[in-house]
């Protein structure tokens, strides 16, 4: 992270596509971690970050689901527009932050 880069949520989660990993929600990007996980002996690695978007390459986010609930958004990468679906405890409040962080984001940049 960047020196003035502040992390804002963060959990374990699932993302359909791509699957079992950390999502990162700071105050300049959206980040998924990989994890790998062995039962064996209960221990996990976080691997490489396969999904870093800047904020302001976000076009839309929503909420979805009742008993698998996702948060979601749509973002302008290399390859396109692309959806991102990941399976959070509380898709609620993610949502509520991630567009509060949206907000203030797009606040900085009329100032």
């Amino acid at each position: 992270m960047d020196a003035d880069e502040k992390r804002i949520s963060q959990e374990d989660c699932n993302e359909d596509a791509i699957g079992i990993g950390i999502l990162t929600l700071t105050n300049k990007r959206v980040a998924f971690d990989k994890k790998e996980s062995r039962v064996m002996d209960f221990t996990a690695t976080i691997g490489d970050t396969v999904l870093n978007v800047p904020l302001e390459n976000i076009t839309k986010v929503w909420k979805e689901g009742l008993l698998m609930k996702k948060v979601c958004f749509t973002a302008k990468t290399k390859d396109g527009e692309n959806t991102y679906k990941f399976g959070v405890f509380n898709n609620g409040g993610w949502l509520k932050t991630f567009k509060k962080t949206l907000e203030n984001l797009h606040a900085k940049k009329t100032d």
